[in-house]
């Protein structure tokens, strides 16, 4: 294989000036550089709905008789962040312009810059694809998910509305190449009718944007909770005229039917709300009234189960279990109430509330506190350790290979790289699906991954453009490689002994070997308990 010469001056210009920026990345910056923040979409202060939910932790924490944990260290902060928004730890590259900020505030600015990067809008995007179209391929010609989180991914970069993509998804018609909500609608499409299918719609909607299990009672009344069948059939209506043909999604009349349990008589049935039925409009098609009702202001469902998964996707767990049944709780946490009353009242302002919550005390605390004990992580008096997903774990490795970030200003060659090597890892890893909280312990196959596999053994061997050969080759002394290595692996820097015990094995080193060295020393890190849970 030959290289083109617009690959070989890229190269060129790659290998000449990466040493300069990976010397400059080894040691910790002595002043600020120019690193220009983004526009800030929510101006609002954030500093009275902070408190308030900040003050119901405290509540609770009194009645508990908890002491929560210290605050965590910034660059702890840093990872869960980064781990949230965009799958990855950040980059070394990243951490020292960090560093070079001014200390005041560092950690909110950063994180406006992170909601305004193309890497978070990616991520958040096929996380919430997930809740609205699985994982599923969805009909052949019909459904396009790549291009539904890519429209994702522009709403969220953009910080459009909340509630008006949910109208969209909901009442969106055309084409699904043209009018990428409508995926939402056509991923459902059966092969037997060629029409999206009513009943996995309104189970859709009523998870997404309820928080309610209302198909638990698709085929008989809800034996613990006060869902008829009724009310998932008359919500499945809502979806009975949606017809597809060569014109994509559009409506048609409702010929929504289902059998009659004493006449075993297929009757049609009207769309209807499982409750508040006073808000629901009159006027519009069945869909558009369906998506006013869920998206009015007075309705609380959508908010509540949208912050509820978006402490979720930061935090790890959601605040009320599980993240997609709210109804079935035996009480709403207060927090949760703040945050969605701040959210409704901020025009579903997404970015918003993810400052918010990253504002929190709870959020910022240490996942360790003395005399810590179960109650402790159940009522968030600590920050609670919940394992990676498993394309948090491959994006961890990636990143952690790389001086400096990987993202879309990255060379098209890395961005392939790095998209086929992420999607091969999390395949072989295993994927959870929809289950993204799901607190199942780690297997067998995924530690041996880890240790022996070779995507891993690929991002640490001795390589010039892997991060520890870089290091080796460019770090002035040995404690700097190794406080390098764990800024780039953990997010953190090494322990007096632990700093002490690397540096001792580094010694003396040079050349090969010492690549070799920093290579075991990245297997080390990489293969630490640490390393594949958040805290």
């Amino acid at each position: 294989m030959t290289l083109g010469w617009r690959d070989l001056v890229f190269w060129v210009v790659t290998l000449g000036g990466g040493m300069t920026l990976a010397t400059g990345l080894l040691r910790p910056m002595e002043r600020a550089s120019a690193h220009p923040t983004r526009p800030i979409t929510a101006a609002a202060d954030l500093g009275p709905i902070v408190a308030r939910v900040n003050a119901t932790f405290r509540s609770l924490w009194a009645e508990q008789g908890l002491a929560p944990a210290a605050p965590a260290p910034e660059l702890a902060v840093m990872r869960r962040l980064a781990l949230a928004l965009c799958g990855t730890v950040p980059s070394l590259e990243e951490v020292r312009r960090f560093e070079a900020r001014p200390a005041a505030g560092r950690l909110d600015t950063w994180l406006d810059d992170l909601l305004h990067d193309r890497r978070c809008a990616d991520y958040l995007a096929e996380r919430f694809a997930r809740v609205f179209v699985g994982t599923e391929d969805g009909p052949f010609l019909r459904f396009r998910r790549r291009r539904f989180v890519a429209w994702l991914s522009d709403v969220i970069l953009e910080n459009r509305r909340y509630d008006a993509v949910v109208r969209d998804l909901i009442a969106g018609t055309g084409l699904w190449t043209d009018h990428p909500a409508v995926n939402f609608l056509s991923v459902t499409i059966a092969e037997e009718t060629a029409r999206p299918t009513p009943d996995r719609l309104a189970a859709r909607v009523a998870r997404a944007f309820l928080g309610a299990r209302l198909d638990c009672a698709q085929c008989h009344d809800h034996p613990f909770q006060p869902w008829k069948q009724a009310d998932f059939r008359g919500l499945a209506a809502f979806f009975g005229g949606v017809h597809s043909d060569f014109r994509g999604i559009r409506d048609a009349e409702n010929d929504y039917r289902a059998t009659d349990r004493k006449t075993k008589e297929a009757k049609l049935v009207e769309p209807c709300v499982p409750f508040r039925a006073e808000l629901r409009p009159n006027a519009g098609s069945p869909r558009a009234q369906l998506a006013a009702w869920v998206t009015d202001p007075r309705n609380p469902n959508l908010a509540r189960v949208t912050v509820n998964r978006v402490w979720a996707l930061l935090l790890g767990r959601p605040l009320v279990e599980p993240v997609d049944d709210l109804a079935a709780a035996a009480e709403i946490h207060p927090a949760l109430v703040a945050l969605a009353d701040d959210f409704t009242a901020h025009g579903s302002d997404l970015h918003r509330l993810i400052r918010t919550i990253a504002a929190t005390e709870a959020f910022r605390l240490d996942s360790a506190a003395e005399d810590a004990g179960d109650r402790h992580e159940a009522e968030w008096a600590v920050f609670p350790m919940t394992r990676l997903r498993p394309e948090q774990v491959a994006g961890a490795v990636f990143q952690a290979a790389s001086l400096t970030t990987l993202g879309p200003q990255s060379h098209w060659f890395a961005r392939l790289v790095v998209y086929t090597g992420r999607n091969d890892f999390v395949r072989r890893y295993g994927d959870t699906g929809e289950d993204e909280f799901d607190a199942r312990s780690g297997t067998i196959p995924q530690r041996l991954l880890l240790m022996n596999g070779q995507i891993v053994r690929d991002r640490i061997k001795s390589d010039f453009f892997n991060a520890s050969a870089r290091i080796a080759g460019l770090a002035p002394d040995d404690r700097t490689a190794v406080e390098a290595a764990y800024l780039a692996v953990l997010t953190r820097r090494p322990t007096p002994e632990e700093s002490t015990h690397f540096a001792g094995r580094l010694a003396g080193t040079s050349g090969d070997e010492r690549k070799d060295r920093l290579s075991d020393l990245y297997w080390t890190l990489i293969n630490s308990t640490e390393f594949s849970w958040n805290h």
